[in-house]
């Protein structure tokens, strides 16, 4: 390898590592604020909640590996240019598409390798991640006390307190034990207490002081009856004990999410578009069939015949066509048919629909394997072209023109993958457009920064439209 080449893959490397790690982190901030509601306050375990982080940032490379691409270029070459080092390699014969060579083969391993990662480490990311993500927000709340409101978390009580100090020490309890069988409730009042747990977890002890404990018998019948015996207890110190078993985080089978697109390879997704098919084909044809029932069931005429008969011509109105002693039974057989079509017409639109845009999404999950790999060889011959034509290295003026040109590819793939899932698009067409649209700007940019074009340079444009529309420039003379 040639000391240029060299020098110029730590050139991108550096570079690289760097943004993709500072988008991974922004993107999980942005994960974090999103679920931030269902993961406070339930108390989890510090590695469940690393856990989920992990496999939220394998489904944020999709975003991140694009981006990092396309930054880390413009960075590499704008420094290269910035720096006069780019001007030093073309002076030694070294075109730009040669300088570009050494990059272009390590993007196509991170190209072959974003592939191999959608098809098979993404699905398996997806699944554990959907399923612990399922778990979690279907885990109770903890047991986190609000003044002024009852507390329902812990099954067969409710509690109530008037307030809380910043130590966890609470004021004015108030506590509904529903748990005995008479189902009338036994009622504690403490004037104060605090929350502890048991050192294996398994319960929650409530130190209270100063209260009293009102319970209430029932007749026999198990109803409340005012002349039975009414008792009450008053305590210095009692230290109730709460299960908290239902509030462990109980693991869902990952096998129930095995079935989403999402977590399928292409394999998969073959399987599963093929599967999907069988499924609309068979609604039509029941459909058929249960329409030509319908028919046949109020047709008149008693099989076929072979005389040939010379079609009858039907007016506009066709109930002056049909004799008038048929009228009325033709009508209710009519009135018949569309009744018995309006019955099963609500069960085979909405599974029809349902049928179809699955196959939808199943061919746009398809295409998106490729497209991630896709467009980090795009975005590539976007960013080095245009670092090497803006001559600016560092985190300014190369960040802002990433993300621009990232949004529009974003915002681009986005509409038209929307518009795919309702049908407007096709599928293929739709994941495919963001790099059919911008791959005339990749070669664009390519070809002015071989010729050193001034792309940015407003002379150049005045000069060039002065010709196009034959405009002749001013002098002093005139």
């Amino acid at each position: 390898m040639k000391k240029i080449h060299l020098l110029l893959i730590k050139a991108f490397i550096k570079p690289f590592v760097a943004t993709f790690f500072v988008v991974m982190f922004i993107l999980l901030m942005f994960f974090l604020f999103k679920w931030i509601d269902d993961l406070i306050g339930k108390g989890f375990e510090w590695y469940t909640i690393l856990e989920l982080m992990a496999y939220a940032s394998a489904a944020n490379v999709a975003m991140a590996l694009p981006l990092s691409v396309l930054l880390s270029s413009i960075m590499t070459f704008g420094t290269l240019g910035e720096n006069y080092e780019l001007v030093a390699i073309k002076s030694a014969g070294i075109s730009l598409q040669r300088a570009m060579r050494p990059l272009f083969v390590v993007i196509l391993i991170l190209t072959i390798s974003s592939f191999l990662f959608s098809n098979y480490m993404l699905p398996k990311a997806n699944l554990k991640f959907n399923s612990l993500l399922y778990d979690i927000r279907n885990k109770k709340l903890s047991f986190l006390i609000k003044p002024g409101v009852f507390n329902n978390s812990i099954p067969e009580y409710s509690i109530r307190v008037d307030s809380k100090d910043e130590d966890g020490m609470l004021h004015g309890i108030m506590i509904y034990d529903r748990k005995n069988s008479n189902g009338i409730p036994k009622i504690i009042m403490a004037k104060e207490g605090k929350m502890e747990k048991t050192d294996d977890g398994e319960f929650l002890v409530l130190q209270l002081k100063n209260g009293v404990q009102y319970e209430e018998g029932s007749s026999n019948s198990g109803t409340y009856n005012p002349r039975q015996t009414f008792s009450r207890r008053r305590f210095k110190a009692t230290a109730p004990r709460f299960d908290l078993s239902s509030f462990k985080l109980n693991r869902t089978d990952e096998n129930a999410f095995g079935n989403s697109t999402p977590m399928l390879n292409l394999k998969g997704i073959e399987r599963k578009h093929d599967s999907l098919s069988r499924q609309l084909d068979t609604i039509h044809r029941n459909t058929m069939l249960n329409v030509k029932s319908n028919f046949k069931q109020y047709n008149t005429v008693a099989g076929y015949s072979k005389v040939k008969i010379k079609p009858k011509k039907i007016s506009e109105v066709i109930l002056r066509d049909i004799p008038n002693g048929s009228r009325k039974v033709s009508v209710e057989n009519a009135a018949n048919i569309v009744a018995g079509l309006m019955q099963h017409l609500p069960n085979w639109v909405p599974r029809d629909k349902d049928v179809k845009g699955e196959i939808i999404f199943t061919r746009v999950e398809y295409q998106r394997k490729f497209t991630l790999a896709a467009s980090c060889i795009l975005l590539f011959f976007i960013g080095a072209p245009l670092g090497a034509i803006i001559r600016k290295g560092g985190m300014g003026l190369p960040v802002v023109m990433a993300i621009s040109f990232f949004l529009v590819y974003h915002i681009i793939t986005t509409v038209a993958e929307k518009s795919a899932r309702e049908g407007n698009l096709n599928p293929i067409f739709a994941m495919w457009i963001a790099v059919i649209v911008l791959s005339p700007l990749a070669v664009f940019l390519t070809y002015k920064a071989t010729v050193d074009s001034a792309l940015f340079d407003i002379n150049a444009y005045k000069l060039f439209f002065n010709k196009l529309f034959k405009i002749k420039p001013k002098t002093n003379g005139s």
